[in-house]
């Protein structure tokens, strides 16, 4: 997946599409330096969501165009996540299909980097096991086998490692309880995050038969 950041990845699709298209309200800022030349690093600003306060003549691919060049310029978006999003500000779904299928041409909609990313984000972040980016994934309309191929980043030991983790840092907060106690309370807390049992419960039991106040004198 590349490093190339959002804001390079909309100038270059912003630039693409005003290049083919000739379209004003996808554009990019001047270059940085004198008169606009020098090779400097260009800006990108999303534009209007009205074409007419561009100047422009009303057009529906314009509008959606702008709609979703302003939605990727907040956060990364599925594709199905942005036909919710033309859809709620009635776009034609007709209209809505050609300017998604030109943006995907473009690079600037990825369902594949976007479910690299969001994976990577919900692991690191929230901790989730597979089966629970799996049903992120399902949740921002993912394709299945594009949802596999990304999930296929994290392996066992990757949900072990977590899962210890998560554990750890739960334990901190649960001293003075029954062992007992503390192992429900860690087992439902993995299994909201989609651990199977199999790779919950020997992280379970190590850490609280390990715990120093468990030890016996």
């Amino acid at each position: 997946m590349s490093h190339e950041s959002r804001d390079d990845k909309l100038a270059r699709a912003a630039a693409a599409l005003a290049e083919a298209e000739g379209v004003t309200g996808a554009r990019t800022g001047s270059s940085v330096g004198s008169g606009g030349t020098g090779g400097g690093r260009r800006s990108w600003s999303p534009p209007p969501e009205d074409p007419e306060q561009a100047g422009n003549e009303p057009d529906p691919e314009a509008v959606a165009r702008a709609i979703v060049l302003r939605q990727l310029s907040m956060a990364p978006r599925s594709r199905a996540q942005l036909e919710r999003k033309l859809s709620q500000r009635g776009c034609d779904p007709e209209v809505a299909a050609r300017v998604l299928d030109r943006l995907t041409e473009v690079g600037l909609v990825d369902d594949e980097a976007y479910a690299e990313l969001l994976v990577r984000s919900r692991q690191e972040g929230k901790g989730l096991a597979r089966k629970g980016l799996a049903h992120e994934l399902r949740k921002q309309g993912i394709e299945p086998e594009i949802a596999d191929e990304a999930l296929g980043a994290i392996g066992v030991e990757d949900e072990r490692a977590k899962a210890e983790e998560l554990v750890a840092k739960r334990m901190r907060t649960m001293s003075g309880l029954a062992p007992d106690v503390q192992a429900r309370r860690l087992a439902g807390m993995l299994a909201r995050k989609g651990y199977s049992a199999d790779v919950a419960w020997p992280v379970i039991r190590d850490a609280v038969n390990g715990a120093p106040e468990h030890q016996r004198d």
